[in-house]
C-alpha cells in the first residue's frame, strides 16, 4: 500500500516501546559500592555498634557466670573449687569466643562495605543489603517517603520507592535480605540512624535539604 502524499510513513511496532506506561521500568544504577564523592555521605559506626553489642554480649553472660561462680565459691573442698574456678573460666572464655567471632565477622562485613547512604542534589544512594556494599540510586522524584523506625536497638532511615519494581534483579542474597528488612521496616532500602558517623539530626536535615519538598518525609 503505497502512503498518501505529504505524509512520513508511521513506523510499526511489534510492542509498547520500552519503559514507557506499559513497559518495565529503566532499571536504576547498581553500584558495589556507594560512591563517597557525594555532597553528603553518612558511614557505619562500627566502633558504637561494637561497644553496643560487647555489653548486651555481658549483660546476658555474667549473671550466668556469678550464679556459677557462687555455687563454686560455697564449695567445701579447696582442691574441687581450685579446679571448678578453672573450669568455669574456660567455659566463659569459650562461650565469649562463640559469640565474638561471629559478631567480629558481622562488623567487618558492615564496615568494610563503605557508606550506607550519600545524598545529592538529583538523588540519593543507598545500600541494598546491610551487611554488604551494594548500593542502588534514587532520584528524588522516585522516592515516595523517608521515614525513621526503630526495631529493637536498631533505628533506621526507611526509603520507599515510589516503583517497587527498580528492586528487581538484583540476586537472590539481596531479595533474601530484603524480604527480611520488608517484615521489621516496610522497605528493604534502610540506612542506619544511631550506629552512623553522623547525628540523626545532621541526617535528617540533610535530607530535607537535598529532596527540597520532592518526596515525602516523615
Amino acid at each position: 500500500m503505497s502512503t498518501p502524499a505529504g505524509h512520513s510513513p508511521q513506523p510499526f511496532h511489534h510492542g509498547p516501546p520500552p519503559g514507557g506506561p506499559w513497559g518495565a521500568p529503566v532499571p536504576p544504577p547498581v553500584t558495589r559500592r556507594i560512591p563517597e564523592d557525594q555532597p553528603f555521605v553518612v558511614r557505619p559506626n562500627v566502633v558504637k555498634r561494637g561497644l553496643l553489642m560487647m555489653g548486651v554480649v555481658l549483660v546476658l553472660i555474667l549473671p550466668i557466670a556469678c550464679c556459677a561462680g557462687l555455687g563454686v565459691v560455697n564449695s567445701a573442698d579447696p582442691q574441687l573449687r581450685s579446679q571448678s574456678v578453672v573450669g568455669l573460666l574456660a567455659v566463659v572464655g569459650c562461650l565469649l569466643a562463640l559469640i565474638a567471632v561471629p559478631l567480629g565477622i558481622q562488623l567487618w562485613l558492615i564496615g568494610s562495605g563503605g557508606p550506607v547512604l550519600a545524598l545529592g542534589p538529583a538523588g540519593l544512594w543507598i545500600r541494598t543489603r546491610p551487611t554488604r556494599g551494594q548500593a542502588i540510586w534514587l532520584p528524588w522524584e522516585g522516592v515516595a517517603q523517608i521515614s525513621r523506625r526503630r526495631w529493637s536497638l536498631e533505628k533506621m532511615l526507611v526509603v520507599t520507592p515510589r516503583d517497587a519494581r527498580v528492586l528487581q534483579n538484583l540476586g537472590a542474597f539481596t531479595a533474601l535480605d530484603g524480604a527480611a528488612l520488608n517484615a521489621f521496616y516496610g522497605s528493604g532500602l534502610v540506612a542506619t540512624l544511631n550506629f552512623a558517623d553522623r547525628p540523626e539530626a545532621e541526617i535528617m536535615a540533610a535530607v530535607a535539604h537535598y529532596s527540597a519538598g520532592r518526596c515525602q518525609l516523615t
